[in-house]
Protein backbone atom coordinates (compact mmCIF):
# COMPACT_ATOMS: atom_id res chain seq x y z
CA UNK A 1 0.00 0.00 0.00
CA UNK A 2 1.26 3.46 -0.87
CA UNK A 3 1.20 6.10 1.85
CA UNK A 4 1.42 8.97 -0.65
CA UNK A 5 -2.17 10.26 -0.04
CA UNK A 6 -1.40 10.48 3.69
CA UNK A 7 1.84 12.36 3.08
CA UNK A 8 0.20 14.74 0.57
CA UNK A 9 -2.48 15.70 3.09
CA UNK A 10 0.07 16.14 5.88
CA UNK A 11 2.06 18.53 3.66
CA UNK A 12 -1.04 20.78 3.54
CA UNK A 13 -1.10 21.33 7.32
CA UNK A 14 0.02 24.96 7.86
CA UNK A 15 2.61 26.07 10.40
CA UNK A 16 1.18 26.50 13.88
CA UNK A 17 -1.64 24.01 13.26
CA UNK A 18 -1.98 20.33 14.15
CA UNK A 19 -4.33 17.50 13.33
CA UNK A 20 -4.93 14.06 14.76
CA UNK A 21 -4.29 10.60 13.37
CA UNK A 22 -8.04 9.90 13.47
CA UNK A 23 -9.00 13.06 11.59
CA UNK A 24 -6.50 12.23 8.84
CA UNK A 25 -7.91 8.71 8.60
CA UNK A 26 -11.46 10.07 8.37
CA UNK A 27 -10.51 12.62 5.72
CA UNK A 28 -8.82 9.98 3.57
CA UNK A 29 -11.36 7.24 4.38
CA UNK A 30 -8.59 4.86 5.36
CA UNK A 31 -9.56 1.42 6.60
CA UNK A 32 -8.08 0.75 9.99
CA UNK A 33 -8.43 4.36 11.06
CA UNK A 34 -5.93 6.17 13.21
CA UNK A 35 -3.79 3.09 13.74
CA UNK A 36 -3.18 2.76 9.99
CA UNK A 37 -2.24 6.44 9.74
CA UNK A 38 0.17 5.79 12.61
CA UNK A 39 1.83 3.04 10.56
CA UNK A 40 2.14 5.47 7.65
CA UNK A 41 3.71 8.05 9.95
CA UNK A 42 6.20 5.50 11.24
CA UNK A 43 7.27 4.87 7.63
CA UNK A 44 7.71 8.58 6.82
CA UNK A 45 10.80 9.00 4.64
CA UNK A 46 13.32 11.40 6.14
CA UNK A 47 14.26 14.42 4.09
CA UNK A 48 11.02 14.41 2.09
CA UNK A 49 9.72 17.64 3.63
CA UNK A 50 6.80 15.97 5.42
CA UNK A 51 5.86 17.87 8.61
CA UNK A 52 5.37 14.70 10.69
CA UNK A 53 5.47 16.66 13.93
CA UNK A 54 2.09 18.32 13.18
CA UNK A 55 0.18 15.05 13.67
CA UNK A 56 -0.75 14.25 17.26
CA UNK A 57 -2.90 11.68 19.02
CA UNK A 58 -6.46 12.25 20.20
CA UNK A 59 -6.69 14.92 22.86
CA UNK A 60 -3.39 16.45 21.75
CA UNK A 61 -1.19 13.75 23.26
CA UNK A 62 2.36 13.44 21.96
CA UNK A 63 2.81 9.69 21.65
CA UNK A 64 6.04 9.44 19.70
CA UNK A 65 8.82 7.83 21.73
CA UNK A 66 12.17 9.43 22.49
CA UNK A 67 14.34 10.87 21.04
CA UNK A 68 11.76 12.03 18.49
CA UNK A 69 9.14 12.86 21.15
CA UNK A 70 11.16 15.76 22.53
CA UNK A 71 12.03 16.83 18.98
CA UNK A 72 8.32 16.92 18.11
CA UNK A 73 7.62 19.05 21.17
CA UNK A 74 10.43 21.50 20.30
CA UNK A 75 9.28 21.80 16.68
CA UNK A 76 5.67 22.46 17.71
CA UNK A 77 6.72 25.04 20.30
CA UNK A 78 8.92 26.79 17.71
CA UNK A 79 5.85 27.10 15.44
CA UNK A 80 3.85 28.69 18.26
CA UNK A 81 1.54 25.74 18.99
CA UNK A 82 0.09 26.23 22.50
CA UNK A 83 0.86 23.43 24.97
CA UNK A 84 -0.92 22.56 28.19
CA UNK A 85 1.09 20.33 30.48
CA UNK A 86 2.27 17.52 28.16
CA UNK A 87 -0.44 17.99 25.53
CA UNK A 88 -1.12 20.24 22.58
CA UNK A 89 -4.08 22.58 23.07
CA UNK A 90 -5.92 21.09 20.08
CA UNK A 91 -9.01 23.27 20.52
CA UNK A 92 -7.08 26.43 19.65
CA UNK A 93 -4.87 25.14 16.84
CA UNK A 94 -6.54 22.16 15.17
CA UNK A 95 -6.44 22.11 11.39
CA UNK A 96 -9.58 20.75 9.82
CA UNK A 97 -8.63 18.11 7.26
CA UNK A 98 -12.28 17.60 6.36
CA UNK A 99 -13.73 20.43 4.31
CA UNK A 100 -16.36 22.48 6.09
CA UNK A 101 -19.86 21.35 5.23
CA UNK A 102 -18.70 17.89 4.20
CA UNK A 103 -20.68 15.07 5.70
CA UNK A 104 -18.85 12.92 8.18
CA UNK A 105 -19.68 9.33 8.83
CA UNK A 106 -23.10 9.39 10.41
CA UNK A 107 -23.81 12.93 9.20
CA UNK A 108 -24.56 15.81 11.48
CA UNK A 109 -27.37 15.55 13.98
CA UNK A 110 -29.12 18.67 15.19
CA UNK A 111 -29.78 18.84 18.91
CA UNK A 112 -32.97 17.03 19.72
CA UNK A 113 -33.48 15.74 16.18
CA UNK A 114 -34.27 12.04 15.89
CA UNK A 115 -31.47 9.89 14.54
CA UNK A 116 -32.22 8.24 11.24
CA UNK A 117 -31.01 4.98 9.79
CA UNK A 118 -29.72 4.78 6.23
CA UNK A 119 -33.22 3.84 5.13
CA UNK A 120 -34.47 7.18 6.48
CA UNK A 121 -36.57 5.61 9.24
CA UNK A 122 -36.47 7.01 12.74
CA UNK A 123 -34.16 4.71 14.72
CA UNK A 124 -35.37 5.73 18.15
CA UNK A 125 -39.04 5.20 17.35
CA UNK A 126 -38.53 1.87 15.62
CA UNK A 127 -36.56 0.12 18.35
CA UNK A 128 -38.52 -2.79 19.75
CA UNK A 129 -37.58 -5.36 22.28
CA UNK A 130 -36.64 -8.56 20.60
CA UNK A 131 -37.43 -11.84 22.23
CA UNK A 132 -34.51 -14.23 22.27
CA UNK A 133 -34.78 -17.41 20.24
CA UNK A 134 -35.36 -20.50 22.34
CA UNK A 135 -32.29 -22.66 22.79
CA UNK A 136 -32.43 -26.08 21.27
CA UNK A 137 -30.72 -28.96 23.04
CA UNK A 138 -28.16 -30.51 20.75
CA UNK A 139 -27.23 -34.17 21.05
CA UNK A 140 -23.78 -34.79 22.50
CA UNK A 141 -21.61 -36.95 20.22
CA UNK A 142 -20.65 -40.27 21.79
CA UNK A 143 -17.01 -41.21 21.95
CA UNK A 144 -16.38 -44.93 21.70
Amino acid sequence: MSWDPVYQLIKKIPRGKVTTYGRLARALKIRGGARTVGHAMAATPSGAGIPWHRVVAAGGRLIIREPYGSKQRRLLESEGVPMRHDRVDVASCEWMAIARGAKRRGGSVAAGAPRRARSGKNILASKKKRTPKPRVARPVPRVI
